[in-house]
């Protein structure tokens, strides 16, 4: 039961359920306190001590539910014929009749045709938990793998014997051997079900890393409406990821390092013993952060999800002042913390989206009204494509903005190959720029979140 236990944890941290070894030790006290006997109070018993929100509550049910819910074994319909002799009671003699198994043919069989024609589930369960456990079922990940482990499961069964049985029946008796191959036919059906319940058990997380990967590289702009919620929650991760990273050494500076010499001079009096401890504290500039984001229809998805990281990331960057524009420019800081992602993003686009790209307009308008945001402490990052509908771009006032600014930075998601065709005017804002990197993917766009949020470390 305790390796039982090790996989049930093993599914749920699939399922999404964060467990900690702790967490794990903790429940299994509490599962030798309660017992297995009721499968609710164990249910229950596992969400008390298992889950720390809703979402995962729900998750860990799911997984109990799938866990423990083993597929029926099934059980071959007996034939007309079958009914009628058992009925009769006529076939006693030592040849025996089909419903008895087929007499002395099928005491000479091996031990799995010998269940199948028992028709025993309770057996034939038991039989299918310990060929999986054998055939390390728990280690499957790919649903390219099921036809793999119901192989290792049926060997592990003695599907081998059981052949040699079919082909000696076929000739000696047809029809015992036709009852044994639907009944082989049944236990090919529970493995498979088998098989598929442990693919959604211990293959969720691998499918989920293979999906992310996949997202990972895949150009922003193409991402289709179905795949949204998947990239948001994507994003959510990578920003939990940066948080975790970033978070904890700033904690550390606040904090400062030990300064040994001021310590043994103030501690003179105890002889040096370190009652009174004094600290080294190098000073950090606070991260400030200002993103003007294109919300043109070419690029409006990328600003989307470029939105959603940088205000994840409170924790680090507390600072965050966002614009967006297209023909002309507004501060969307309030909206998006205000409302949850889908809605923000609904009412920008409704103000300032889909529009025809104006960088020259939009940057006059940043200068007017919050030039004033960015002081030697601020990093100001421009998303977009560089395309101003052959506009003035009025390249002079993103030089004033870089020359107030600790850094320019410059994401666009077109590839470089495109810079300074057609109406790009790329090659002219990145001699103003600290900065300009290519940012399509969300693998890119953690890359360089990562290296802004790095500077202030």
């Amino acid at each position: 039961m305790r390796e039982n236990l090790h996989r049930f944890f093993r599914a749920a941290r699939g399922a999404g359920v964060r467990l900690s070894p702790a967490e794990s030790i903790d429940a299994m006290r509490a599962v030798a306190k309660v017992g297995f006997s009721d499968r609710a109070i164990l249910r229950d018993t596992f969400l008390l001590t298992l889950a720390k929100t809703q979402d995962e509550k729900k998750a860990l049910g799911d997984c109990f539910d799938l866990f423990f819910d083993q597929p029926e074994p099934s059980q071959a319909a007996p034939d007309d014929g079958d009914a009628d002799d058992s009925e009769s009671g006529t076939e006693t003699t030592e040849s025996g009749s089909d419903s008895a198994g087929g007499g002395d043919e099928a005491q000479d069989l091996g031990p799995l045709a010998q269940m199948l024609l028992s028709q025993d589930r309770n057996e034939m369960a038991a039989a299918i938990a310990n060929a999986s456990s054998a055939a390390s079922l728990s280690d499957i990940r790919y649903f390219t793998q099921r036809g793999i482990f119901s192989g290792r499961i049926l060997d592990a069964m003695g599907i081998q014997r059981l052949r040699d049985d079919l082909d000696d029946l076929t000739a000696t008796n047809p029809a015992l051997a036709e009852r044994l191959t639907a009944a082989l036919d049944g236990l090919r059906d529970t493995v498979r079900d088998t098989v598929s319940q442990a693919l959604m058990l211990y293959g969720r997380e691998e499918a989920e890393n293979l999906r992310n990967e996949i997202l990972r590289n895949a150009p922003l702009s193409r991402i289709e409406p179905r795949q949204v919620e998947q990239m948001r929650q994507l994003i959510r991760q990578i920003a939990r990821r940066l948080r975790e990273r970033y978070s904890k050494p700033r904690k550390r500076q606040r904090r400062g390092h030990l300064d040994v010499r001021r310590t043994l001079r103030r501690n003179a009096a105890w002889g040096s013993v370190p009652f009174l401890t004094a600290w080294k504290r190098k000073h950090r500039d606070k991260p400030k952060i200002v993103a003007l984001c294109d919300v043109s229809g070419s690029v409006a998805r990328v600003s989307d999800f470029f939105l959603l990281l940088i205000h994840s990331l409170h924790e680090v960057v507390s600072d965050v002042r966002s614009f967006a524009f297209s023909g002309h420019l507004i501060e969307v800081s309030d909206i998006l913390e205000a409302k949850s992602p889908e809605e923000a993003m609904a009412e920008i686009m409704a103000k300032v989206g889909f529009g025809s790209s104006d960088y020259g307009g939009s940057l006059a308008d940043f200068e007017k009204q919050w030039m004033s945001a960015v002081t030697p402490q601020t990093t100001v990052i421009v998303l977009g494509d560089a395309r101003s509908n052959n506009l003035d771009p009025r390249a002079d006032i993103l030089r004033r903005i870089g020359e107030r600014s600790k850094r320019l930075v410059w994401l666009n998601p077109e590839g470089r190959m495109a810079w300074g065709w057609g109406d790009s005017e790329m090659p002219r804002y990145s001699t103003f720029c600290t900065v300009v990197r290519q940012c399509a993917t969300a693998q890119q766009l953690e890359r360089a979140v990562s290296d802004i949020v790095a500077t202030y470390q």
